[in-house]
């Protein structure tokens, strides 16, 4: 796993989502197809409301409430991936763009918990230049 750093993260998103873009089937070599735009935002929109708490701290290190928040995110990310039975759409898109171990890397860091939503804000518009639908 490639460590994100602000030059790196967008050049990362959209390789996830290009390869995600391109991926065929095995069988019969069609598209696959995306995880859909609101599968995306929906952990995009809990992203950002931690991110909103985060942006407000005047220390480096988060405290224990944000630090609660981003452990329960990373909960609710399993829960997609688990749900996620019928196309594996979503587990692809949670694999290859290796949000739980971007999460983990957080660290308690303001600095890096900021840095994963400008990756997750890059996924979610490089989903949408190539073509993701809802």
């Amino acid at each position: 796993m490639q460590k994100l750093t602000s030059q790196n993260y967008v050049e990362i998103a959209e390789n996830v989502i290009k390869g995600l873009s391109q991926k065929t089937n095995q069988k019969t070599g069609r598209p696959i197809g995306m995880v859909t735009t609101s599968k995306i935002r929906n952990i995009l929109a809990m992203t950002a409301d931690i991110y909103n708490e985060v942006i407000l701290s005047e220390k480096e290190d988060l405290d224990e409430k944000i630090c609660e928040r981003i452990e329960y995110l990373k909960v609710r990310i399993l829960y997609e991936y688990g749900r996620d039975d019928r196309d594996g759409k979503v587990k692809d898109f949670i694999n290859e763009s290796n949000l739980l171990g971007y999460l983990n890397q957080i660290d308690r860091k303001k600095s890096n918990y900021i840095l994963f939503s400008r990756y997750m804000e890059a996924l979610v518009a490089y989903h949408k230049y190539y073509g993701g639908k809802d």
